[in-house]
């Protein structure tokens, strides 16, 4: 049965909440919507009376009646004034990040890391895949395993870079989360492990979940002292191979799902002398290595390095089209050994019976003329970038940034315990973010924040104000803090 809140408890959740930082009834709202998202108050409670709390807590009813109001606006608390509102989590304009999640008029989105389409390529790419549609409609339309150019186009593009590949070792997806899916469902399952680097990429952290298997984190070091950048080898700095190596060995998990190609979200590279030892490592013990490539071709600052698959034939690659080109194509696909691929296809076609074929279609063009958008696309992302990284340096310089090599993302530390905090506070100001914690299980990384580079200079500004002004909200409001102890050193998290 959903419980119910009392007054006294009510004010021990809310601690010392008032600090005259705002308005009152702003910072009471501010720490119950805090306390909602943390589960510290769980969903489809009954707060107190607008009466019984104010009595509690020594404040004018106006200021408890303006709170809740504020809470029912935003979604936060249902039931009209005067009634018990339950507390609960908005089904639209939610100020964090979440799949499918409209931005709210008047909001900068840093919770996503996409990029618009390459708009004239894409568009030319859609008009003459609608010239060579008429040739497949005669056909049924269902293809499982893909349109056989487009496996060509990818088999074509591996090979050429020094991976020779078949198409039938490629299987088309309906983008990368999907093809995450279909290989977690094949390779893994429930109660069986998959290895993760700790942060990962969310969505792919919550594919695991929902898949039924138990992530086995290895956590990344920290980051080393910012460098100028440049092209050449990787550093064999970025990942801890000895604890992906001890994890293989000890907890035996059926797959790794890694993404070592300007990793989100720090934007790291692994070297190939890291890439050598992990495949040698896991082929020891069985387990697959899952490698997402989606951002490989966002290489800002010329590293060379090889494709994992380079390195073992056991490999299993995931890559799209949606950071390259758009993420509206919704084109993905698996690498694989043809075995594993006739697997993938059985799985697949428990979940659905094949994907869009215009899609498929315009994908092959874009496939073939790859490199045309890709010039201009890496220009512009290495002026945002540098953009970001001293509208940062200038405006919060207490954020500690890591310089990312490629992708989309900048992954900041913050000087306290408080991304949940800011990502609550921060639609007041114009900005909806992704909390540190969705990056990493257990609760971990509320020190950190991943803020994309994905906007114009000028639009970066007018954000990275706004996150100015939201970090001195929370500075001045320390009860909005989650009460946590600082993390401990990397090495010693599970």
């Amino acid at each position: 049965m959903p419980g119910s809140l009392n007054p006294t408890a009510m004010a021990r959740l809310l601690g010392p909440w008032n600090s005259g930082a705002a308005p009152a009834y702003r910072e009471l709202a501010d720490v119950v919507r805090l306390l909602v998202m943390d589960g510290r108050i769980p969903l489809d409670v009954a707060l107190p009376s607008e009466r019984a709390l104010a009595v509690m807590l020594g404040v004018s009813r106006t200021t408890v009646t303006a709170a809740y109001a504020s809470l029912r606006e935003q979604g936060f608390l249902s039931g009209g004034q005067g009634s018990r509102g339950r507390t609960g989590i908005p089904h639209r304009t939610v100020p964090v990040s979440g799949p499918g999640l409209a931005v709210p008029d008047g909001i900068l989105d840093l919770a996503y890391a996409s990029l618009p389409a390459t708009g004239e390529v894409v568009h030319r790419a859609f008009a003459d895949a609608l010239i060579d549609l008429p040739a497949l409609l005669p056909g049924f339309g269902y293809d499982a395993v893909g349109l056989p150019p487009l496996r060509e186009a990818i088999a074509d593009r591996y090979t050429a870079a020094g991976i020779p590949t078949a198409a039938a070792q490629i299987l088309v997806t309906s983008g990368a989360q999907h093809a995450l899916n279909i290989i977690l469902k094949t390779l893994a399952g429930r109660q069986q492990k998959v290895l993760v680097e700790h942060p990962s990429y969310p969505n792919a952290l919550d594919a695991i979940r929902a898949s039924g298997s138990r992530t086995v984190p290895v956590p990344m070091p920290p980051a080393a002292e910012p460098t100028s950048g440049g092209g050449g080898e990787p550093t064999s700095g970025g990942w801890d191979i000895d604890g992906m190596v001890a994890a293989m060995r000890h907890q035996r998990p059926a797959m790794a799902y890694l993404v070592p190609d300007f990793h989100n979200p720090t934007g790291r590279i692994m070297s190939n002398l890291q890439r050598r030892r992990l495949v040698r490592e896991a082929a020891g013990t069985g387990t697959v290595l899952v490698v997402d490539e989606t951002l490989r071709e966002l290489n800002l600052d010329d590293v060379s390095t090889s494709p994992l698959a380079a390195f073992s034939p056991a490999v299993v690659t995931i890559g799209s089209l949606s950071k390259s080109h758009w993420a509206g194509l919704r084109t993905g696909w698996i690498r694989a050994d043809e075995d594993l691929i006739s697997r993938f296809v059985q799985t697949r076609t428990t979940m659905d019976l094949g994907g869009p074929i215009v899609e498929q279609l315009a994908g092959v063009r874009l496939l073939r003329a790859f490199t045309e958008p890709l010039d201009a696309r890496l220009a512009e992302l290495r002026r945002n970038r540098e953009a970001l990284l001293g509208l940062l340096a200038e405006h919060l310089p207490e954020w500690h940034v890591e310089r990312p090599r490629g992708g989309l993302t900048a992954w900041c530390r913050l000087p306290t315990p408080s991304s949940t905090a800011l990502t609550v506070v921060a639609p007041d100001f114009g900005v909806r973010l992704a909390a540190g914690p969705r990056f990493g299980v257990g609760g971990a990384f509320e020190h950190f924040m991943r803020v994309p580079y994905t906007l114009a200079p000028t639009r970066l500004g007018t954000a990275v104000l706004a996150l100015r002004d939201a970090q001195a909200r929370i500075d001045a409001s320390p009860q909005l803090r989650r009460t946590l102890k600082a993390p401990k050193e990397a090495a010693a998290v599970a």
